[in-house]
C-alpha cells in the first residue's frame, strides 16, 4: 500500500466506508508506536498492522511490523 490508496470496509448495514492511506511505515517490533496506532483519534481512522522486514529463524517471526494509517474519506 502507498499513500493515496483507498481501502473499502463493508459495514453491517450494507454501506461501505472508504479510507485513504495517509502513511505506511515499517517499524521494529521493539519500537512499536502503540500510542499512535491504538490512541484516540479526532475522527474515524483505520490502522492496519502486519508483519514485515527480515524473518528471524530463531524466533520464527519477522523482526518488524508494517503499519498503515488511513483516514475516512467517504461512506
Amino acid at each position: 500500500m502507498t499513500p493515496g490508496d483507498l481501502v473499502d470496509v463493508a459495514r453491517l448495514d450494507g454501506s461501505v466506508a472508504t479510507f485513504e492511506v495517509q502513511t505506511v511505515r515499517r517499524v521494529a517490533k521493539d519500537r512499536f508506536p502503540t500510542a499512535q496506532v491504538y490512541g484516540d483519534l479526532p475522527g474515524a481512522g483505520l490502522r492496519l498492522v502486519t508483519c514485515g522486514g527480515r524473518f528471524d529463524p530463531g524466533t520464527q517471526g519477522y523482526v518488524d511490523n508494517i503499519v498503515v494509517w488511513a483516514a475516512l474519506v467517504g461512506t
